[in-house]
C-alpha cells in the first residue's frame, strides 16, 4: 500500500451529492443561527435560502452531468445582476487563496 491512495480515490454520485447536501445544511444551521441572534428582514431571509437553493440544484445537476447527461440549464432564463460589492470582495479573496 502506498501512503497516496486517497489522491486517486474516486467518490460516488451518491457520495458527491450526499457532501453537497450536507455542506449546505450546514450553511442553513450557520445563516438559522445568525437570523435567531440578529434583526434580519423576512424577504432577505427568504431570498438568501432560496439562492442557496438554487446554487444547491445547480451543483446536483452539475454532478449528474458528468455522464453526459443534459443539464437542463438555461442561461437566458437567469437575470444578469450585479453582485453585491461585499459579495465581490469575497470572491477575488477566495480565488486569491
Amino acid at each position: 500500500m502506498t501512503g497516496d491512495e486517497g489522491a486517486t480515490e474516486m467518490i460516488s454520485k451518491a457520495e458527491a451529492r450526499e457532501l453537497i447536501n450536507d455542506l449546505f445544511e450546514e450553511e442553513a444551521l450557520v445563516i438559522g443561527g445568525l437570523v435567531a441572534v440578529h434583526r434580519v428582514d423576512d424577504d432577505l431571509v427568504w431570498r438568501l435560502v432560496k439562492n442557496l437553493d438554487v446554487i444547491r440544484g445547480k451543483a446536483l445537476r452539475r454532478i449528474e452531468a458528468r455522464n453526459g447527461h443534459d443539464a437542463g440549464v438555461n442561461a437566458a432564463a437567469r437575470p444578469n445582476l450585479k453582485p453585491h460589492p461585499a459579495i465581490e470582495d469575497f470572491l477575488l479573496n477566495l480565488r486569491r487563496s
